[in-house]
């Protein structure tokens, strides 16, 4: 069985910034595509951030340039660094990886449990 563990949420001030992890661990043969998503109070989760097993990335347009994801093959983990953080930011982030547990089994998809991101004065 696959856990994704999210951490280093938290409470910042707008203009701030935070780092979050996603280390993944147990039965995995490989881990491909990896990202993050959040889920604002009243919308729809969303897709904020992704990153290839090569290190191909992709943002929402509204975190470019701000919002940086990284990846750790060697420590199965993945990062968000979140710079300038606006109060629009808030949400609930989870990590998610398609992981192929065996050589002879299929892509599984796996969520974290999800971590707390708010931006306040």
């Amino acid at each position: 069985q696959v856990q994704l563990v999210e951490s280093g949420g938290g409470l910042v001030q707008p203009g701030g910034s935070l780092r979050l992890s996603c280390a993944a661990s147990g039965s995995m043969f490989r881990i491909n595509a990896m990202g993050w998503y959040r889920q604002a109070p009243g919308k729809q989760r969303e897709l904020v951030a992704a990153i290839s097993s090569g290190g191909t990335t992709n943002y929402v347009d509204s975190v470019k340039g701000r919002f940086t994801i990284s990846r750790d093959n060697a420590k199965n983990t993945m990062y968000l660094q979140m710079n300038s953080l606006k109060p629009e930011d808030t949400a609930v982030y989870y990590c998610n990886a398609g992981v192929k547990p065996t050589l002879w089994e299929v892509e599984r998809y796996y969520w974290g449990q999800g971590t707390q991101v708010t931006v306040s004065s």
